[in-house]
């Protein structure tokens, strides 16, 4: 079994790291009030509504 010569430098190690958590991107879902994509178990950024009642106010843009 292959053994490494020497140990990783922090710095190797950190940007191994740091590309892991690129992988995993947020999925979108679809918003039941306004249909615009939103992410699942959050308030909707466009309609302020989340399971079906309205939680924050969201203004217009003219």
């Amino acid at each position: 079994m292959g053994v490494p010569k020497r140990k990783p430098s922090r710095s190797r190690q950190r940007m191994r790291r740091a590309y892991n958590s690129v992988l995993t991107l947020p999925q979108l879902g679809i918003c039941s009030q306004c249909a615009a994509p939103a992410t699942p178990h959050r308030v909707c950024p466009a309609c302020g509504f989340y399971k079906g009642r309205q939680v924050i106010a969201v203004e217009a843009f003219a």
